[in-house]
């Protein structure tokens, strides 16, 4: 059997690539372990958060489908930072665990050109170094022009409690034992990565009068461009909030010798994520801390669970059960599902170009945690990215790559393929040099075009981008023209003060336009100045990032540069000169050599 592009794994990003490949029509297989698990959130309860809310955003102005899968399935929404800058607001979701999977599969289902099949698959079938299809581990061999590994937490995956260690997924699901391995034989170099998860607690058993009550946003939101609210805002499900306290802490220094991580069982473990550190590991490294938030948040209507948001642990059952029991409102709480971490493989993310194409084996792409990434959202933007670009390389066409000015995910690849990781990476609003353009306001501005134009997103979305546009310049036209002779300026200059919002003065425009666009007028004559700013560091980034190098280069050529600048070039071969900027190691006097190199022998 021959398909034109294998994706493995269904998760958030097999489903994205998958989606993305068939609608660019490709004839597409999706193999997954088991199918209803497909999309599943294993851990926290929700879709978006700081930065990865516009993630969210950014995939659905390309074209995907979290952003829309998320709308139909929320319990929960609000704008995060609402109360700060526009370049940090961002949309986080409380999912409905069964719905998200069910509506997403749904989508898969009624997706032409695209196959599910059940299997775990072993082995690549390579030649000439490119894949042309896979093995299963029932020893079926399937065929494929391009293949889309997104394997997440199941290469080798092992679950950790105390001094327990079993050879399993999550939802204590079938691992994959062999594909791992084989990667390594073909020269990937591999991570050892851990994550976890925290109790679930059953919701009849909690105090909810003893804790604090976090609801939604009372307003209609949504994370797709198309603005249809699923849900009525005024009859979302509430979250709580509450705190470790002395106690809590107590109990847990006293047990940390059972701690499958502080422990001592094992002689080497992966490393864990730096921002989403275990209950044990804020313990231990913030001492000084009195207590540590934590958030009780509903997983489904269909079920009683409620997620214990900041309390992910590998501690022992019984010492599980006395942590929670100290917990304000949850002294009497009844654990439905223990807390585990989970070790599993990933790839260096190093051996990736831009594209997410391996540099290894032809026509091979990775996505999600395999690359080292955290997070439903990061997975789901680099399966996109990987979907396009593997179509795209099929039609001997040019790859679609963001830069860091383009978008979060933009950021979060070039993260990857230039400076690696080491840890379960994850994206921050801190990382992007350039928020206050990658705003989730302006998502569909900045990259429907892009969307469109390599044939993802559908041509009535993309109009509706045009129309905006179109009403953005009106707006523009109409406040140059609305005056106020006491401060000798127009409304377009008045913006530029804090206290002026745009809504108080429509009654003054010649026509009613939409709260999208008038948002967008406001925020660019408010931030004129950073923007502007913005706008010419991208630009330089943008003219250094069409210097080209040559994929032959041979930086042992290169006279003068320094040795471990030559060994990460070497390495890493960046495509541009601008990636080659953002390789640890690498100084401005080597890039300032190298430069001169270009010119000279390339005529660059």
């Amino acid at each position: 059997m021959k398909y034109d592009i294998i994706v493995v794994g269904a998760g958030h990003a097999g489903c994205e690539a998958a989606l993305a490949s068939a609608r660019m029509n490709k004839n597409t297989l999706l193999i997954t372990i088991n199918i209803n698990n497909i999309a599943d959130m294993p851990c926290n309860p929700s879709i978006g958060g700081s930065a990865k809310g516009i993630v969210v955003r950014e995939i659905d102005a390309l074209g995907g489908e979290m952003g829309r899968n998320a709308d139909k399935t929320l319990l929960q929404i609000k704008m995060l930072n609402k109360s700060k800058g526009p370049a940090v607001r961002s949309l986080r979701s409380q999912s409905d665990k069964v719905t998200y999977k069910k509506e997403m599969l749904n989508t898969l289902r009624n997706t032409n050109n695209l196959t599910i099949k059940e299997g775990i698959v072993k082995d690549l079938i390579i030649e000439n170094q490119k894949v042309i299809g896979i093995i299963t581990e029932s020893d079926d061999a399937i065929y494929c022009d391009a293949c889309i590994l997104t394997t997440g937490t199941y290469l080798k995956a092992d679950i950790l409690v105390g001094d327990k260690r079993k050879q399993e997924g999550p939802h204590g699901e079938k691992r994959a034992n062999f594909l791992s391995d084989n990667l390594s034989k073909l020269g990937f170099k591999l991570l050892r990565l851990k994550t976890g998860t925290p109790p679930r607690i059953e919701r009849s058993s909690i105090d909810f009068s003893l804790l604090k009550k976090e609801d939604g946003d009372s307003e209609e939101l949504t994370f797709s461009f198309d603005n249809i609210a699923y849900y009525d805002y005024k009859k979302q499900v509430p979250c709580y909030l509450t705190y470790t306290n002395e106690k809590t802490h107590k109990i847990i220094m006293d047990n940390l010798n059972k701690s499958a991580m502080y422990g001592g069982f094992y002689k080497q473990l992966g490393t864990g994520p730096r921002y989403c550190p275990s209950i044990e590991d804020k313990i231990v490294r913030f001492k000084d801390k009195p207590r540590h938030q934590l958030f009780l948040e509903p997983e489904s209507m269909y079920y009683d669970d409620i997620y214990l948001q900041g309390f992910s642990t590998s501690m022992p059952y019984d010492v599980q059960e006395k942590m929670v029991h100290s917990l304000k409102g949850l002294e009497h709480a009844k654990i439905l599902r223990y807390a585990y971490a989970i070790e599993y493989d990933a790839i260096d993310p190093l051996q990736l170009k831009a594209s997410l194409e391996t540099k290894i084996i032809e026509n091979l792409f990775t996505a999600g945690q395999i690359n080292g990434t955290s997070g439903y959202e990061e997975a789901a933007g680099q399966g996109l990215l990987a979907g396009i670009n593997a179509v795209l390389k099929l039609d001997k066409k040019a790859p679609l790559i963001l830069s860091r000015s383009d978008a979060y995910i933009g950021v979060l690849i070039d993260d990857l393929v230039t400076k690696g990781t080491i840890e379960p990476y994850r994206l921050l609003t801190s990382r992007a040099e350039f928020r206050l353009l990658l705003r989730s306001d302006n998502a569909d501005l900045r990259l429907s075009k892009k969307g469109y134009e390599i044939g993802l997103l559908p041509k009535e979305r993309y109009k509706k981008v045009q129309d905006k546009i179109k009403e953005i310049e009106d707006i523009e036209s109409e406040i140059k023209n609305v005056t106020f002779p006491k401060y000798k300026c127009n409304l377009a200059e008045y913006l530029k003060r804090p206290e002026i919002k745009i809504i108080d003065y429509v009654s003054k425009f010649s026509k009613k336009y939409t709260k999208e666009a008038l948002e967008q007028v406001e925020i660019n004559h408010k931030y004129e100045g950073y923007i502007v700013k913005a706008k010419k560091e991208a630009e330089k980034m943008h003219r250094l990032g069409k210097k080209q190098i040559p994929d032959d280069i041979n930086y042992s050529k290169v006279d003068n540069l320094a040795t471990e600048a030559r060994q990460k070039l070497e390495k890493i071969r960046p495509r541009t000169i601008d990636q080659a900027t953002r390789i640890s190691g690498v100084n401005p006097s080597d890039i300032s050599i190298l430069m001169v190199y270009l010119k000279r022998y390339y005529n660059e």
